[in-house]
C-alpha cells in the first residue's frame, strides 16, 4: 500500500482518482490546488504525486518545479488533455516521471502508477518500516519533509567518495546518518569505523588514529594499526571533529591530502583508502573564524555539508519515534505494553526537547521501566518529562523555543484561525503573522 497525493481542481476527477486508488489498496491524499498540495507536503511526504497540468493559480508544471527542488526523488505523474500532450512531453524532459492522457482507462492509470511506485521503491523513497530499498536508512525514522529531502540528498551523495561534514545538535542522530551514508554507498561491504574525537586523551589521539609501533612510547607493548588503517577500503566517521586538538588537525590534513598514514614511531608510511565522514555539534565556520579550527582542514572535510534539524523542528516525528522506542524497549524489558494512554503522546509532542531524539528515547525508556500496565499513562509521561527538565538553555535559545511552542499551542487551540490566535495573544494580526513567519509556521497546517 502506498500513499499517493492527487492534485486537481476538478472535484469529480479528484474523487474518481481517489476511489480508483482506494480500490487498488492505496491511500489517496487529495488537494484541489497546487498551494494546497505544497501545504500537505509540509506535513507528510507521499510515495507518489499525480497532478493535473492545467489548474488555476499554480499549474501542474509550476507545482512540479517547486516539489522537485525540495524532493528530487519523489516521482510525479502528470494528467493532461489531448491538446496539451506537447506540454506534457516537454515536462517529461524536465524530470516528470510520466503523463496520463484524459480521459483515461483505469488499467492505464494503474499501469503508470505501479511503474512509478517501483521506481520510488528502488530509489529508497519509501517510508520507514517498508522493505523495498529501505535497508540503508532503516534506523532513521521520519515522516518530516525536511528529513526526507536530506535523506534523498544523502542517497545521491553516498555514491561518491566526497568527504561529508554533518552538522547537528547533540542527540539529533549524526552517527545514524553517517551509517546510512556508508550503508548506501559502494563501500557498504567494508568496515565503517566510528571515533569520537573528543573522547580520546590528547596525548593518545595520534596513535589511536594512525597507529604506533611497539616501543614508540611508554605502554606501547605491541604494534597497533590505528583506526584509519582499520577502515581501509571502508569509511571512517570522525565524530565531534571540532574537539580535535589543533596540533592533530595539521597531521589529519596531511593524511587526507596524501592518503597515507605513518604510525607513531615508524619511519615508513603506508597508503590508506578511506571515505571520510565527519560531524560536529558546533558550526566549524565559527570555529575557523575563532581560530580554533584550521581553514584548510575545514575545506577538506566540508566538500559536502548536511545539516540535521533538531527534534523541535520535526514534531510530526515525535509520536512516530515514541511508538518505535516503546515497542523496542517493551521487548527488551519483557513488558506487555501495547500503547500510550490518550493524551500521553500529546504531552510528548508539545514538550521541549533540548536533548533531541536521544532525550526522547531516555524519557520513553523511563516510562517503559516504570509502567505497571499495558498503557503508558499521562501522569508517567509528565513525571518523566519533569525529571528531564533540569538542563538550562541559553537565554536566546530558550526564548526562541518558548515563542515557537507558544505559537504552536495557539494555532492548535484555534485550529489555525490567525485572527482568534492573535486575539488570545493580545497582538495585532500583522505582528502575529510576522511571528509565525519568523518561526516558519503555517496556519493552514493547523486547520481542522
Amino acid at each position: 500500500m502506498a500513499r499517493i497525493l492527487i492534485v486537481d481542481d476538478d472535484p469529480s476527477l479528484l474523487r474518481l482518482l481517489s476511489l480508483r486508488l482506494h480500490y487498488e489498496g492505496h491511500t489517496a491524499i487529495e488537494a484541489n490546488s497546487g498551494a494546497a498540495a505544497m501545504a500537505l507536503l509540509d506535513r507528510e511526504l507521499p510515495h507518489l504525486m499525480i497532478t493535473d497540468l492545467r489548474m488555476p493559480g499554480m499549474d501542474g508544471l509550476q507545482l512540479f518545479n517547486a516539489v522537485h527542488r525540495r524532493f528530487p526523488l519523489l516521482p510525479v505523474l502528470m494528467l493532461t488533455a489531448n491538446g496539451t500532450i506537447p506540454d506534457a512531453v516537454a515536462a517529461m524532459q524536465k524530470g516528470i516521471f510520466g503523463y496520463i492522457t484524459k480521459p483515461f482507462e483505469g488499467a492505464d492509470l494503474m499501469r503508470e502508477v505501479d511503474r512509478a511506485l517501483e521506481v520510488s521503491a528502488a530509489l529508497g523513497a519509501d517510508m520507514p518500516g517498508e522493505e523495498a530499498g529501505e535497508s540503508w536508512r532503516e534506523a532513521i525514522i521520519t515522516r518530516n519533509p525536511r528529513m526526507e529531502k536530506l535523506l534523498a540528498e544523502a542517497r545521491l551523495i553516498a555514491q561518491s567518495d566526497a568527504s561529508v561534514l554533518i552538522h547537528g545538535e547533540s542527540g539529533t542522530g549524526k552517527e545514524l546518518l553517517a551509517r546510512a551514508l556508508h550503508a548506501s554507498g559502494p563501500r557498504c561491504q567494508e568496515a565503517m569505523v566510528a571515533v569520537n574525537c573528543g573522547a580520546i586523551p590528547e596525548n593518545l589521539v595520534e596513535s589511536e588514529l594512525f597507529g604506533h609501533v611497539k616501543g614508540a612510547f611508554t605502554g606501547a607493548v605491541r604494534d597497533s594499526v590505528g583506526l584509519f588503517t582499520s577502515a581501509h577500503r571502508g569509511t571512517i566517521f570522525l565524530d565531534e571533529i571540532a574537539d580535535l586538538p589543533i596540533t592533530m588537525q595539521v597531521k589529519l590534513l596531511r593524511v587526507l591530502q596524501e592518503r597515507e598514514v605513518r604510525p607513531v614511531g615508524s619511519a615508513k608510511a603506508h597508503k590508506v583508502d578511506v571515505r571520510v565522514i565527519s560531524a560536529s555539534n558546533r558550526k566549524l565556520e565559527d570555529e575557523v573564524a575563532a581560530g580554533r579550527f584550521r581553514e584548510d582542514l575545514f575545506y577538506r572535510l566540508h566538500v559536502i555539508g548536511l545539516s540535521l534539524p533538531p527534534l523541535g523542528e520535526r514534531r510530526e516525528d515525535i509520536a512516530l519515534l515514541a511508538h518505535h522506542f516503546m515497542r523496542s524497549l517493551s521487548q527488551r524489558y519483557a513488558k506487555p505494553i501495547a500503547a500510550f494512554a490518550p493524551g500521553a503522546l500529546e504531552q510528548l509532542s508539545t514538550a521541549s526537547w533540548p536533548g533531541n531524539v536521544r532525550q526522547l528515547q531516555n524519557v520513553v525508556e523511563k516510562c517503559v521501566v516504570l509502567c505497571t500496565g499495558s498503557l503508558i499513562p499521562v501522569s508517567l509521561v509528565q513525571s518523566a518529562l519533569t525529571s528531564q527538565g533540569a538542563e538550562l538553555l541559553p537565554f536566546d535559545d530558550a526564548r526562541k523555543e518558548f515563542e515557537r511552542d507558544y505559537l504552536t499551542q495557539l494555532l492548535k487551540i484555534t485550529h489555525g484561525n490567525v485572527t482568534q490566535a492573535a486575539k488570545l495573544a493580545q497582538r495585532n494580526r500583522t505582528d502575529f503573522y510576522a511571528l509565525l513567519a519568523r518561526h516558519q509556521l503555517e496556519s493552514v497546517n493547523f486547520k481542522a
